[in-house]
């Protein structure tokens, strides 16, 4: 059974879906009358849920914040588009991750991989980020921060999407070989080979799709050790779940490629 270390920002998910048939008499604004509600972990949450379903018999230990934070997305049934998202819980800041105790520690060394799912809403530093993965055999981070030198001294692979990838150009061209780019319906970049999403679809919902990209390749990764059958793979999983509305999950038919 593998043991698996999520750390990271945790949220709630909440999506609130209705109908649309007017516009507002007092602004030009749309008024949604509300049919159903979904509710599901979100942030470093959501990785922890795709492991769940990509590798149920995985051991899985999640370290975040104590303070609570929503994200509420309002959406028209009908076409999936979001009319206003109101996030809750960030204003005041978040608690830091603080001291690692020596159990803590020994939690990180004990783990065989460790998953950073930083949403820099201040859990985590960039120091606090090197020191957890100078203590684990293999450390993947997804993180929204604007990096120095200082993260790249421990950690096996940073993924980044396009955005983040702009605003950390230099520093990954002058260290491609640890980075991850995300490229949306275009696949993942990694080195100067752009690995092609394998199932190119009319995508529905992006929402959390970073989160399984993660989720499936630092579980395919740990398997095999291969970088390109973990990118080609979790594409495959990301084009499964922007294909769903909302925060969704793969299929369980992807468990049988992940059998340790």
């Amino acid at each position: 059974m593998e043991k698996i270390l999520v750390i990271g920002e945790l949220g709630t998910d909440v999506y609130v879906y209705g109908e649309v048939n007017r516009l507002s008499p007092e602004a030009p604004i749309p008024v949604l009358n509300p049919v159903r509600t979904v509710l599901n972990d979100g942030m470093a949450g959501n990785v922890v849920r795709n492991i769940n379903v990509l590798s149920p018999s995985s051991e899985i230990l999640h370290w975040h914040q104590t303070e609570k934070i929503t994200k509420t997305r309002y959406v028209h049934e009908k076409s999936n588009q979001m009319i206003l998202r109101v996030d809750e819980g960030e204003l005041y800041g978040i608690g830091p991750i603080g001291f690692l105790s020596p159990e803590m520690k020994d939690t990180i060394s004990q783990s065989d991989m460790v998953i950073i799912s930083d949403y820099n809403k201040g859990y985590l530093t960039e120091e606090k980020i090197n020191e957890i993965a100078e203590y684990s055999k293999l450390c993947i981070v997804d993180t929204k921060k604007k990096l120095t030198e200082t993260i790249l001294q421990n950690i096996t692979f940073i993924k980044l999407n396009e955005i983040e990838y702009k605003n950390n150009q230099s520093l990954v061209e002058g260290n491609s070989e640890k980075f991850i780019i995300t490229l949306g319906s275009k696949g993942a970049k990694h080195l100067d080979k752009i690995y092609p999403s394998t199932n190119p679809q009319e995508t529905i919902d992006v929402s959390g799709a970073g989160d399984t990209f993660v989720a499936a390749f630092s579980l395919m990764f740990l398997k095999t050790k291969s970088i390109s059958e973990s990118i080609i793979f979790a594409n495959e999983v990301c084009a499964d779940v922007v294909n769903k509305k909302g925060v969704s999950l793969p299929d369980n038919k992807f468990i049988s490629r992940l059998t340790f």
